[in-house]
């Protein structure tokens, strides 16, 4: 069985650059994950205002959200969540309860790729990818990241960041080659 293809990133505007900074400075492996986060709330918000016809728009928007949250489901799981359990090993139930949710939503992801835009159940799925990637988002940057940041330090974050960031540019495309799906 051959590798799943990969793809280059470019760099975002809300992103880090691939030199691993952020305005200038090193990457914190959690706020490369918070402006992910930022990211793809940004593309939500674009869908929800999408029209109900906007057929062309809405597809455009989810294959970016397929390809953002692939790739950030794919640096979390190879590599920050490894980390953050081993840092924090409180932090445990948190990792595991985010790996499950993670498979729901890379499933989704899945079935939205090969989904027409015009498809009734179209809006409906992005809606319900919607609520659960927010539901996520919450839950660790509320719950988890400051025990996280706490157990590392400014220093272990910044590594895992620079890290992180190289990871993104050999991230699979598919959302099934993620580990949790």
């Amino acid at each position: 069985m051959s590798p799943p293809p990969h793809r280059v990133h470019g760099v975002r505007a809300s992103a880090a650059p691939s030199d691993g900074t952020i305005e200038g400075g090193p990457v914190d492996g959690i706020v490369l994950l918070k402006e992910d986060h930022k990211t793809v709330e940004k593309l939500f918000k674009q869908f929800e205002k999408a029209g109900d016809n906007a057929h062309a728009t809405k597809r455009k928007i989810a294959d970016q959200v397929i390809e953002e949250l692939t790739t950030h489901t794919w640096i979390e799981e190879k590599i920050f969540y490894p980390a953050a359990r081993e840092a924090a090993p409180d932090t445990k139930d948190h990792v595991l309860e985010s790996i499950e949710e993670h498979h729901v939503v890379l499933w989704m992801l899945s079935e939205l790729k090969g989904l027409d835009a015009s498809d009734e159940r179209f809006d409906a799925k992005m809606t319900v990818l919607m609520e659960s990637v927010r539901h996520h988002v919450e839950e660790e940057e509320k719950e988890w990241f400051p025990e996280v940041r706490k157990a590392m330090g400014r220093n272990r974050l910044t590594e895992l960041g620079a890290r992180m960031e190289t990871a993104k540019k050999t991230a699979p495309a598919d959302p099934l080659a993620v580990p949790s799906a």
